[in-house]
């Protein structure tokens, strides 16, 4: 029986989780607002402002809606049943702030890390410090499986963020398996999708086919890449819920591991020891942490934006908490 016959669109609209009104529709969109922000940065996910914000296991559960029986109902014409069934509401108003974010921000974010690097990684490093901090908590024993995920999942994140820039081949299954990849970093807090496409050797190769989309093999390249990535999200979303649902303490842990281990790739004092020009455009391949060079005014200002930083993640947190 097709369901579609017995069910208008505003009530398959609303038979989804998602925001009931237009304020939480709003508040939702100011999280997608700042996830976007974090996913222009490169080395920041935003993974890690749905954590902090209180919609990690939300954003999870919406992704788990995607599933072979939704492509069923959609090929089958029951459009009513799949709204019905994907987390519409949610999706829609999250993806709003996130596709905002993105085309605004992303001049100015490049603008501000290549003229005003370290008070903007001062920035950033506030918020991924808090947010160790505020996701820690949420971790209810540190001892026994707890600290031992927490642990491997520093160890994790600092071989990954370690990891060189390689030559990769431009075939279409690896362009397919570079956007499932990248994908799984993306919703993974602390873990750059960006950066985890410069280590594949694909970041500027991606880049470059979103200038001009239209062309035929540039098509492909996009398409092939974003089968990849719906893919990817799709499958990996039901691992995180799986062990999120069956293992959640550890789960947090090794996630506030991540990030912990990251941490170093956003400290705002680096010597580059090593670039590579890659289409016209250096890319940095080695760099290393080092302290900064005095201390003065330049380095008051970024302890001031890290201060910020970090204190705006708090505040977040407080308000994500009093609004649930």
């Amino acid at each position: 029986m097709n369901k579609d016959n017995y069910m208008t669109w505003k009530d398959a609209f609303f038979a989804s989780p998602g925001p009931d009104s237009l304020k939480s529709a709003a508040v939702l969109s100011l999280k997608g607002l700042c996830m976007g922000s974090a996913d222009v940065i490169p080395g920041v996910s935003g993974g890690t402002i749905a954590l902090i914000t209180g919609i990690y296991e939300q954003l999870i559960g919406a992704i788990r809606s995607i599933d072979s029986a939704l492509i069923k109902k959609a090929l089958s014409g029951e459009l009513k049943s799949v709204l019905a069934q994907i987390h519409a509401r949610f999706l829609m108003s999250l993806l709003l702030g996130i596709g905002l974010a993105i085309i605004s921000l992303a001049r100015f974010m490049n603008y501000v890390l290549h003229h005003h690097p370290v008070p903007t990684w001062s920035l950033f490093f506030g918020l991924i410090a808090a947010s160790i901090f505020v996701v820690g908590k949420q971790v209810k024993n540190w001892f026994g499986p707890a600290g031992i995920g927490f642990i491997a999942g520093t160890a994790a994140a600092t071989i990954i963020v370690n990891l060189i820039p390689v030559a990769t081949p431009e075939k279409l299954w690896f362009i397919f398996l570079c956007g499932i990849i990248a994908i799984c970093a993306m919703i993974l807090p602390g873990i750059s999708g960006a950066f985890i496409l410069l280590i594949l050797g694909k970041y500027e190769f991606i880049t470059a086919t979103l200038k001009n989309p239209f062309l035929p093999l540039n098509f492909l390249i996009i398409v092939v890449f974003a089968c990849g990535c719906l893919i990817g999200l799709v499958a990996f979303s039901r691992v995180l819920n799986y062990f999120l649902q069956k293992i959640h303490n550890l789960t947090i842990a090794f996630l506030t591991g991540l990030m912990a281990g990251s941490i170093q790739k956003i400290w705002p004092w680096k010597d580059v020891v090593e670039t590579q020009i890659i289409r016209g455009k250096a890319y940095v391949l080695v760099e290393r942490n080092i302290l900064p060079d005095a201390i003065d005014g330049e380095f008051f200002y970024a302890l001031l934006l890290a201060v910020i930083g970090f204190i705006a993640v708090l505040v977040i947190e407080h308000l994500s908490k009093k609004k649930a």
